[in-house]
């Protein structure tokens, strides 16, 4: 998966749990009394956007302060400016040694290995045979103590929650080009099973949850993990319960009319997000989008779903780049989300919103009384193309 990855900053950032069975349930994403109808943006203070942080500038954190209601960001670059924005989530990878650190010298035993006893990587930004980042063994008790101890102490300079990437609850390790390869399991010294890993990796979360309780926890997930079990799968559930929030790359944009590897229907995505809210975790929906139709898109879908604990992404959101969108309030949900004229609708007590699912036929909807778009138009009746979505206010 992952949002990626400020690795020169983050070099030597990783690592560790307690292979505890212990199954803490803890309440996850604050649920709010109303409020599904306001948009919870979270921002990525990656190197890209270091213009708007570095200095620390007093109109920047302003803006940054009212619109942004959680950012993601990296340590050590950003300890100095939790004061500044103090809602900041602290980015750290869930198993990356990254190569040439002191930790990957130090600890080579750390590192998953195949078969012939090669070091394993983690499947990202791989070229030439090398990738830059090994996969760490998360069932070593050492490991998952020493990713607690380096997290517990960066979350001191005043975070408000840790971000934790590449929480996959299925295999993602590779060899050098990229390639997936199944581990060795250090436990029984047999290739490790797509169960062994799921039940290290809920461990893994489950004890960091209990290391740090009164922190904010988000998992960026692979959400159609194990499937068609998904949510079903006890050990899902346990990784899911050890967070307040669920992210989901990509949100919509990649699902497609029907279950496929490839493009898990929209409907699956919906009931998995159903699941999450049902163990009580929030959802945040990373769009990743930056062009206007597929934006409102995916917010139209955020809306179906929020439950006034959930959050939303968009890309290229900076304090000089804003899309007014973004500040709409349609007020509290009416009801739930529910099929009608052909699409999917939800009402809200100053507006509504729909959307047109993937592979469904394109729909024109009138609308009565008439309603306002996020520009500003009057309507009176919207065309929903597949794969599309609309946010409308009452007038």
């Amino acid at each position: 998966m992952t949002r990626r990855r400020r690795v020169s900053i983050l070099v030597g950032l990783c690592a560790v749990i307690l292979a505890g069975v212990l199954v803490v349930v803890l309440p996850s994403g604050t649920k709010q009394r109303g409020g599904e109808g306001t948009v919870r943006f979270v921002g990525s203070a990656d190197s890209s956007f270091d213009q708007y942080t570095v200095d620390k500038n007093a109109s920047y954190g302003a803006f940054l302060r009212s619109h942004m209601w959680r950012m993601i960001a990296y340590a050590p670059y950003f300890n100095d400016k939790t004061s500044w924005y103090p809602k900041a989530w602290l980015y750290q990878d869930a198993y990356a040694i990254y190569h040439g650190s002191l930790l990957s010298k130090q600890h080579p035993e750390w590192i998953l290995h195949d078969a012939a006893k090669n070091p394993l990587d983690i499947p990202f930004a791989c070229s030439a045979g090398v990738c830059p980042q090994y996969a760490a063994d998360i069932s070593n008790a050492a490991f998952r103590s020493h990713w607690i101890a380096e997290a517990k102490a960066q979350l001191l300079h005043g975070y408000r929650g840790l971000f934790i990437d590449d929480v996959n609850m299925e295999f993602r390790v590779s060899n050098g080009q990229g390639q997936e390869t199944v581990p060795i399991d250090r436990l029984t010294h047999k290739p490790m099973t797509y169960e062994a890993w799921r039940s290290y990796m809920a461990q893994f979360m489950e004890q960091i949850r209990r290391a740090i309780p009164k922190t904010e926890v988000v998992h960026n997930v692979i959400w159609f993990a194990n499937s068609p079990t998904r949510t079903a799968d006890p050990y899902i559930r346990r990784e899911i319960a050890a967070a307040n929030y669920v992210n989901l790359e990509h949100a919509v944009s990649g699902l497609g009319a029907t279950n496929d590897t490839s493009h898990p229907a929209f409907s699956t995505f919906l009931a998995y997000i159903d699941a999450v809210h049902a163990l009580g975790a929030g959802v945040i929906l990373d769009s990743h989008e930056t062009d206007r139709h597929p934006t409102e898109y995916a917010l139209a879908s955020y809306f179906l779903i929020s439950e006034g604990m959930d959050g939303f992404t968009a890309g290229g959101m900076t304090p000089t780049h804003w899309w007014r969108g973004f500040d709409v309030n349609l007020g509290n949900a009416v009801g739930p989300r529910k099929n009608w004229n052909g699409v999917l609708r939800r009402d809200f007590a100053a507006g509504m919103v729909l959307v047109n699912e993937p592979g469904a036929a394109s729909q024109t909807i009138s609308l009565t009384p008439a309603m306002r778009d996020l520009d500003g138009r009057r309507v009176t009746s919207v065309t929903l193309a597949p794969a599309s979505g609309v946010v409308l206010k009452s007038l």
